[in-house]
């Protein structure tokens, strides 16, 4: 309960200090990659889920270009995908602007993934106890060993987190991550896709 309430904020306070202070130069030459390849603006916000269902602007690494149709669409996340955008997301270097956010109180080092505003809708009630902590930079799915679970998985594993964050716990998704983040770029993770929740959720209902 110590460790939760406390120890793990400031775990998260001095963790992502540091490795803000050591990112700097990855910052610059990533900002610099981003900048040639797809231009402005080089990081992709979005509103996501927090603590509390509290909506906050997740800030990372734009992988897409703001590429249109004939008729004004956005094309589809496929066909705006660069290849400085898959090796981002394959790497995760993408999220580590999200360092920002931990250091604000928006997000924790480890806890589930903070998803979309307009996936609210779609969540079983079951599932809404994963808004009762700080989301996390680093998901406690990668226990799962999969490098791209399904949605069932990712919120099983999330759930269990909330019932049993701890030390160790933490401890042993970060040892785990190692492993997911070499398989990653392994099987050029960047470029794979999945149904977004909400059409998931849909999906199912057909």
């Amino acid at each position: 309960m110590i460790y939760r309430k406390y120890v793990k904020r400031i775990f998260d306070i001095l963790l992502s200090a540091i490795a803000i202070v050591i990112l700097l130069p990855v910052y610059l030459v990533l900002a610099i990659l981003v900048y040639n390849s797809m231009g402005r603006p080089i990081l992709y916000c979005q509103k996501r889920i927090g603590k509390g269902e509290k909506v906050f602007v997740l800030k990372k690494f734009r992988s897409m270009t703001s590429e249109k149709d004939a008729y004004g669409n956005l094309r589809s996340e496929h066909e705006r995908l660069t290849k400085v955008g898959i090796a981002l997301r394959s790497s995760s270097l993408d999220e580590i602007p999200e360092l920002f956010s931990i250091i604000k109180g928006d997000m924790s080092f480890i806890g589930p993934r903070p998803l979309p505003e307009y996936y609210g809708p779609y969540f079983y009630e079951t599932e809404r106890i994963r808004h009762t902590v700080n989301g996390g930079l680093i998901p406690p799915d990668c226990l799962s060993g999969e490098i791209l679970p399904k949605w069932e998985v990712q919120f099983f594993y999330d759930i269990y987190y909330v019932n049993n964050i701890s030390f160790f716990l933490d401890l042993k998704i970060i040892l785990a991550t190692l492993t997911i983040l070499i398989k990653r770029i392994k099987n050029n993770y960047g470029a794979e896709n999945r149904l977004h929740l909400s059409e998931y959720r849909k999906s199912m209902k057909l």
